[in-house]
């Protein structure tokens, strides 16, 4: 006796249309017809070799897990240190610094503008005086640390260095990276202090003198986050990130260098959102695919800098998902998968055709210049709060699933005397270092900004005789200008 089953009802489905949070569509199912275009072998290849979509080393996490941070600072230089030092116990792996607004635009901690700002997303650092204090205890040359710093990434690196060597540490084996990447502050940040081509020059010095004196410091952190959270897509993020990354490239060789000089301590950074398929296809990194530092945002970092107790629990997050979940015992798991192939592949494609359509307006320089980028991630800043109002996107707890009691978070409060002892702290340091020595060093960087010669070393020299970040920046400022931003609607 046979028995035939009948087929399954249709179901209705909960909407007419799927697609990923970039407008990617999504079909019901994939299978091997949805990857025609390529042997998946070619496609694909192996970990550890061209083209690297599985991973950029063989053996990847079975050999070294990612280095695990958690974006800490704020306050006074003492506080953040006693934050580090508390992290580090805990078994984080590097430090990632976040500065102070004044000191992320060139301005010292008892400048007008900085009145109210001082220590409050991140630590206050004037000069070498508050740097010493910060690194208090660590030895640099032990500790890789990631700086979360553009506009004035050659101070604070200089900063960095100058505290290194007070610690007789060998140079050539510092580790880290500054993030160093000021295109993006005129896309989607807006801590830019200089106009974008004299701010470019200050890139590429960056990239030569690392070439010697720092040969393991990643120069640049090209970063898609902030791009994903002016409100762009996953596939502009792709897709605008390596734009600028050509462009500094380009830049690069401009400048007289050669690609290997500098090309092997380029580094990214993106951003992870919650559409999980779309962001395994977007990165084939982060931990299911192969980043080599990841930073997991505490749960209360969109209301304010970290408490300890937030952060810890960010940094008991990154662990459990390395020692219990298993993802980082076989490399790129989720090779093959029909949905995660085609997604990359579709991804790709769309981040081709915006850096096609930049190179056509003359390249990201004169993308930037003319609103272009800027333009296309508000089209789509607006198409998904559209879809949140019209709860075409849930977003739970914000339109759908709400409490019915509001719950209140502990969050980190940043004591308005911190900052006035900052500014007596600044104003004693200028009281007593040696005002000819630091007027002298002034000069001589005034002097190499008019010319073509590297800033590096005069950068360095001036921090190390105790000029502060605010002095520095208003050098350059007085030799190249400032950036002021044209409306774009």
């Amino acid at each position: 006796m046979s028995e035939t089953k009948s087929p399954a009802k249709e179901r209705k489905e909960r909407r007419q249309r799927f697609t990923t949070p970039s407008g990617l569509p999504l079909e019901r199912v994939y299978t091997e017809e949805s990857l025609r275009g390529g042997d998946p072998e070619d496609v694909l290849g192996y970990p550890g070799e061209f083209p690297y979509t599985r991973g950029i080393y063989p053996s990847m996490y079975r050999g070294r897990l990612w280095t695990m941070r958690q974006y800490a600072g704020f306050g006074s230089a003492a506080e953040s240190n006693e934050r580090y030092r508390y992290l580090l116990s805990k078994g984080q792996s590097g430090l990632s610094v976040a500065f102070d607004l004044p000191t992320q635009i060139g301005m010292d901690s008892d400048h007008p503008l900085a009145l109210g700002e001082v220590g409050k997303v991140g630590v206050a650092i004037d000069s070498l005086q508050d740097t010493e204090t910060l690194f208090e205890g660590i030895p640099l040359e032990k500790v890789s640390t990631s700086m979360t710093i553009n506009s004035t990434a050659a101070i604070l690196l200089s900063l960095y260095v100058a505290v290194a060597k007070k610690q007789g540490a060998n140079l050539a084996k510092l580790s880290g990276t500054v993030q160093n990447d000021i295109l993006k502050e005129y896309i989607a940040r807006g801590t830019y202090i200089y106009p974008v081509r004299p701010a470019m020059r200050i890139v590429t010095d960056i990239f030569a003198w690392c070439r010697d004196a720092l040969p393991k410091w990643n120069t640049i952190s090209i970063s898609g986050y902030h791009i994903r959270e002016a409100g762009s897509t996953a596939v502009q993020e792709v897709a605008f990130t390596l734009a600028d990354a050509i462009a500094y490239v380009q830049a690069a060789l401009d400048a007289g260098l050669d690609i290997d000089d500098f090309a092997p301590q380029l580094s990214f950074f993106f951003n992870a959102h919650n559409d999980l398929l779309e962001e395994i296809a977007k990165y084939r990194a982060a931990v299911l695919g192969g980043c080599q530092s990841l930073h997991t945002n505490s749960m209360d970092e969109a209301l304010a800098l970290p408490t300890e107790d937030a952060a810890l629990i960010a940094l008991r997050t990154q662990q459990v998902i390395a020692h219990e979940t298993g993802v980082a015992n076989t490399t790129d798991p989720v090779a093959g998968s029909y949905a995660i192939e085609h997604l990359t592949n579709e991804i790709e494609a769309g981040a081709l055709a915006y850096i096609e359509k930049i190179d056509s307006l003359g390249g990201m320089l004169r993308a930037i210049e003319s609103g272009f980028v800027q333009t296309e991630i508000q089209k789509a800043a607006y198409e998904y709060q559209r879809a949140v109002e019209t709860k075409e996107q849930v977003v739970v707890g914000v339109n759908d699933f709400i409490a019915e009691e509001e719950r209140g978070i502990p969050t980190l409060r940043i004591d308005p005397q911190i900052e006035r002892e900052q500014v007596q702290r600044l104003r004693g340091l200028r009281a007593k270092r040696y005002a000819h020595k630091t007027q002298a060093a002034i000069a001589e960087l005034e002097r190499r900004a008019a010319t073509s010669e590297n800033l590096l070393p005069a950068i360095l020299g001036a921090v190390e005789v105790y000029a502060t970040v605010g002095e520095i920046s208003d050098a350059l400022r007085r030799t190249f200008g400032e950036y002021h931003e044209s409306v774009v609607i």
